[in-house]
């Protein structure tokens, strides 16, 4: 499994005009294909009085399925455009709809290639972008004098802490990079000279979105 990868939290709108055309942009992140064709078909009937809604979406991480349409342009100068934007910006699972309408003037084929191009960049622009981390949930157990080293062994390693429950003991859950693990599990049973206890919970994607760490 990859230890991180670039996706869209939250989808973003655009628009560009070329010659008259417009050319409507819209971007989601999705997780199945299923979920993919639904909002599809959504914005078909949203915009059914345009000429063309274009698309192209990848989905799954490892080895993601990869589909796009040009839906009635000539063929590579609007589906393929939009993919190699998403690919080239190393995105994953993200749904990107280009809908046009029509100007009266055609574009050419290297002007639908630009066109198509830019506004699925537009889109993308307008997202909000994230990079998911796959780790865990760690659990340590520790008493108050041994709480201070730790605190500054999670400081270090940017860790973020989700909760802390006092009691006679101290307990603190933190977010794990799965890459990190044994490094920082060692430091935390040096640090200690080994007291701290510690319990790996479930595992987890992670991101920080507008300074706030989001668990999925």
């Amino acid at each position: 499994m990859l230890n991180s990868y670039q996706t869209i939290y939250r989808g973003g709108t655009g628009e560009i005009v070329e010659k008259k055309s417009r050319f409507i942009v819209t971007t989601f992140p999705v997780e199945t294909e299923d979920e993919a064709t639904a909002i599809i078909e959504k914005v078909k009937k949203q915009y059914w009085d345009a000429r063309h809604n274009c698309w192209a979406y990848t989905v799954g991480v490892e080895q993601p399925l990869v589909r796009c349409s040009d839906d009635g342009e000539p063929s590579g100068t609007a589906g393929k455009p939009i993919m190699e934007v998403i690919t080239g910006q190393e995105l994953k699972n993200v749904l990107v709809i280009v809908t046009r309408y029509f100007g009266g003037t055609l574009l050419g084929t290297g002007g639908l290639v630009r066109a198509y191009t830019a506004a699925a960049k537009a889109g993308i622009d307008a997202s909000v972008q994230v990079v998911k981390t796959f780790g865990y949930k760690l659990r340590v157990k520790t008493d108050y004098t041994g709480l201070g080293k730790i605190q500054y062994i999670l400081g270090q390693r940017g860790l973020t802490i989700l909760d802390s429950v006092y009691t006679d003991v101290v307990e603190v859950e933190v977010l794990v990079p799965a890459e990190d693990e044994e490094r920082i599990v060692a430091e935390i049973v040096e640090g200690s000279n080994g007291k701290a206890e510690m319990e790996k919970g479930a595992e987890c994607f992670f991101a920080k979105v507008d300074g706030e760490m989001v668990v999925f």
